[in-house]
């Protein structure tokens, strides 16, 4: 696809729905079709089915193929993007290429051709929670990964465009049989205290995420790991036990950690303590309140062009809105309401850049608390919640409609002939009457003694899925189910479902489609540590290890799509929606790219942007 096609989906103006064929066809940016670590591993070539880009609002809608993500330098894949609807990859020897310098000078779209950058200046940006820990593990949250992702650097990462870029692996080659990487790392590359970065970190990294002592949130994503060899300095070598199509995208991407550090603090003490070597080092860490991250003069990319990069805690909506209207701030990580988005948009003073999401708007339920245990339930809801009203009313159509746990971004993955649940509170109470629960007291229902009551932790100060919260909450009390709502910090949610003492919460969360890549292991497979739900399925667990065992793509899309059935049909939580992803920026931070796909990988950029007025 061409860079016009893209600036012309990305900056098209919204000022009504975003209709379902619109949100698909931008949906065709993310190169989530096939994702790289398979192109790497199938050695697969030819056209896949190119179907019709006429997506309606049926559930039966066929999506339509999106581009092929491609691999930068550093890999022996390559891939040629077509047009909207078709798209071919090839995959090539097992011999590493030459790397190249990843693109790290985006084209500029906020700065006057010619600008030359400026060094000096704060660049300040907004999240809408407290950021607990600065620990690669625990960046799931956005407003925590936009700082621990300049703090740190992967061995590769997935780009702006969903394309594989070498960062502190020079370059890699992969074996024919999928089962041995061989990573050739920079030389020369600092931590912020000064140490080298060796493939002696690699081999402690990758160990200690598939170490099951490490209770590592992000440990399923290491576990075909056999060994790691570090025959020098530069070159590590690492086994799986068997091939696994979303290791390169899903562990390899992961931030590297020191050893010489890390294995002292433990990761406890490296939360507040990190030491990376990203193009900024860590100045000030108050969670609740700010973070503050200084320039690295040493960074190994070249020194970032801004002195200071900051991210402040502003929970509500409107006040952030606010301060970026007044200068206060650059940026909003966390989404604004939809009003002021539109609103922004159309400011000359700001510019935006939009892309479909992949994280599921949703609300977990806790599946071992006995008024959510019944999966009947928990489908009622779904009948009793007016999703639509959701999307069309809250987010002004700025969404689109959850189907099951996969956003229809993901293209090639996306399984739309599923369970359906279109708003209908009298097939609520039908399902719930057919199989036993009827009023109790209060007109809530009860079930052998047990009563449809629970509670809805929401973010402290996150207005925007407490007002969601609140339509819900007025939904189920309409068909005998009550949900009160309370706050908490996210730390304490994210905690509280992990000891499973909490019933339910709202927030976003990928179950699968991160980078691109359908694996769900670390969110739906039992016990595993974010699967929030606490959700337990054989069969489901099953799927889900078949689904990096095989690197053939059309093997894996009919695993996935039982996946997303079977969801649909347990309803393990209630999935709402997927939000358009659009991120406001004030248009005196310059080098921002024209257009993305990959909603978080602007952060990622931030070393090389200026400020005008620096």
């Amino acid at each position: 696809m061409g860079n016009s096609s893209l600036e012309r989906l990305n900056h098209e103006h919204l000022t009504g729905n975003l209709t379902r064929r619109t949100f698909l066809r931008r949906s065709v940016l993310a190169a989530a079709a096939l994702p790289t670590a398979t192109m790497l591993l199938a050695a697969c070539g030819g056209d896949d089915d190119d179907d019709d880009d006429d997506a309606s609002n049926e559930p039966a809608a066929t999506p339509t193929q999106a581009s092929v993500p491609t691999v930068a330098s550093g890999s022996q894949a390559t891939a040629t993007e077509a047009d909207e609807d078709e798209a071919t990859g090839e995959a090539g020897e097992s011999e590493a290429t030459e790397a190249e310098e990843p693109t790290e000078e985006p084209t500029e779209a906020s700065s006057d051709g010619g600008d030359t950058p400026k060094q000096g200046g704060t660049l300040t940006i907004q999240g809408n929670q407290e950021i607990a820990s600065l620990h690669p593990d625990d960046a799931g949250p956005t407003v925590h990964w936009v700082m621990v992702a300049n703090l740190h650097d992967g061995l590769i990462e997935v780009d702006k465009d969903y394309q594989l870029q070498p960062i502190l692996a020079e370059s890699w080659e992969i074996s024919d049989d999928g089962i041995t990487y061989t990573f050739n790392l920079n030389q020369g590359v600092p931590f912020h205290d000064g140490e080298e970065f060796t493939s002696d970190d690699v081999k402690y990294t990758f160990e200690w995420y598939a170490d099951p002592e490490s209770a590592a949130v992000n440990g399923n994503n290491f576990v075909s790991l056999d060994a790691v060899e570090t025959p020098d300095p530069y070159t590590a070598v690492v086994t799986l036990t068997q091939s696994d199509a979303a290791f390169l995208v899903l562990a390899c991407t992961t931030f590297m950690l020191p050893e010489h550090h890390h294995s002292v603090v433990g990761k406890e003490g490296y939360a507040g303590d990190p030491i990376g070597t990203g193009p900024f080092k860590l100045k000030e860490w108050s969670p609740a309140e700010v973070t503050i991250l200084e320039a690295f003069d040493d960074y190994f990319r070249g020194r970032p062009n801004i002195d200071i990069y900051q991210e402040t805690n502003v929970p509500e909506e409107s006040v952030r809105a606010i301060a970026l209207e007044t200068g206060e701030s650059d940026n909003s990580v966390w989404p604004l309401t939809a009003e002021d988005n539109l609103r922004l948009i159309d400011d000359d003073n700001f510019v935006a850049l939009r892309a479909p999401a992949l994280s599921n708007n949703h609300f977990p339920l806790n599946n071992e608390k006995p008024a959510l245990a019944d999966k009947v339930v928990r489908q009622a809801m779904l009948y009793a919640i007016d999703r639509d009203r959701m999307v069309n009313d809250l987010e002004k159509g700025l969404a689109v409609k959850a189907t099951s746990n996969l956003s229809p971004g993901l293209q090639f993955y996306y399984e739309p002939n599923v369970k359906d649940y279109p708003y209908d509170p009298e097939q609520a109470v039908a399902l719930l009457e057919e199989n036993g629960w009827m009023p109790g007291d209060g007109g809530i229902r009860e079930k052998d003694g047990v009563r449809l009551s629970f509670t809805c932790t929401v973010i402290t100060g996150d207005q925007r899925n407490r007002g969601k919260a609140e339509v819900a909450q007025a939904d189920l009390a309409e068909v005998g189910i009550e949900m009160n709502i309370e706050e908490q910090p996210v730390a304490s949610i994210l905690s509280g479902f992990g000891t499973g003492d909490l019933e339910a919460s709202i927030f976003n969360w990928t179950y699968g489609g991160s980078f691109g890549e359908p694996d769900a292991r670390t969110s739906l497979k039992s016990g595993a540590a974010r699967n929030f739900s606490h959700y337990s399925n054989a069969e489901m667990d099953e799927l889900l290890d078949a689904g990096v065992k095989t690197t053939d793509p059309d093997e894996r899309r009919e695993i996935y799509s039982q996946v997303q059935k079977i969801v649909a049909e347990d309803v393990p939580f209630l999935y709402i929606m997927f939000w358009e992803w659009i991120e406001i920026w004030n248009k005196r931070v310059k080098g921002l790219p024209e257009s993305i796909v990959n909603t978080t990988a602007p952060y990622r950029l931030i070393y090389t942007y200026w400020l005008e007025d620096a």
